[in-house]
């Protein structure tokens, strides 16, 4: 059964009661797919080599770049350290513009390739969530058009249909670490952040869901496993699935093999549980 078959075949029949989790806000890059290191960064170099530049982002460099969360940023981040002339051209913006079109566009080209795969649970409890009513969001800096090429190539021709709300690139100002793409998602799915639950895979994006009050799960990658993720509910290897367990690094016990919506479910109440005690003995001591 392929993915998408897999999707299709668990399509809403119930909806979720008031009180349950409602919905789930995944983050993209390093969370539904490893699609960093061998996807946007080859991706970097390509458009670098095809503008003519001499810059050759290395696994470790890129590890540390992506501490600036967005492309555009990333870039002008670099050529401020390392080129500023390109910058302080009068066209400046526009060839900064062109250089991060063209990686995208690279981008797409490699997951078209088929060389970038989702991480292991992913389609999964996507099927499951969906299937069971629970609404679908997307909260990611990368672009929308990036986006499209990874859910067409990973999920199908119905892929962009799964997420009721997605919130990508330019939408709001601040990226992550900023909670603004959180709110945006919010306001838009109208549903309170403790009716939600984000999954990330980095500390910009634990800090943006945080302050957005989303209960966040973290998959790590190897660009990520060293990030400071207090406050996560549980901080897993990945999703797992059956036969191939997930690893739990920190955080709240994983009961089984894989993350499924009843584990979401008693994860969120936990949050939940947590935030109403606190409110409770704020409201005493007042």
């Amino acid at each position: 059964m392929t993915t998408s078959q897999h999707i299709e075949n668990t399509m809403p029949t119930a909806c979720a009661a008031p009180t349950d989790l409602q919905a789930v806000v995944f983050d993209v890059d390093g969370t539904l797919a490893d699609t960093e290191r061998d996807g946007h960064r080859v991706a970097f170099n390509r458009a670098f080599a095809r503008f003519g530049l001499p810059w050759e982002w290395s696994v470790a460099t890129y590890g540390e770049l992506l501490a600036v969360t967005g492309g555009k940023e990333r870039i002008r981040h670099f050529a401020a350290r390392q080129a500023p002339q390109w910058l302080e051209r009068p066209d400046g913006g526009a060839w900064l513009a062109g250089l991060h079109q063209l990686k995208s566009e690279i981008y797409g080209e490699l997951v078209r390739a088929g060389t970038i795969a989702l991480r292991p649970g992913v389609a999964r409890l996507i099927g499951e969530l969906r299937g069971a009513g629970v609404r679908l969001a997307i909260a990611t800096t990368t672009t929308r058009s990036s986006l499209d090429s990874l859910l067409l190539s990973s999920l199908g021709d119905d892929a962009q249909s799964l997420f009721e709300v997605i919130g990508a690139g330019d939408v709001v100002a601040h990226k992550k670490p900023a909670p603004d793409i959180y709110h945006w998602v919010l306001q838009r799915l109208q549903l309170p952040p403790q009716a939600c639950l984000a999954v990330e895979d980095s500390q910009p994006g634990i800090l943006a869901a945080s302050a957005a009050g989303l209960p966040t799960l973290i998959t790590v990658n190897a660009y990520t496993a060293a990030d400071d993720f207090s406050g996560a509910l549980s901080v897993l290897s990945d999703l797992g699935e059956p036969g191939q367990p997930a690893k739990r690094l920190a955080g709240q016990a994983l009961d089984g093999d894989c993350v499924d919506l009843a584990q979401l479910r008693r994860w969120q109440q936990t949050a939940v549980n947590t935030l109403n005690r606190r409110q409770a003995a704020c409201l005493a001591t007042s």
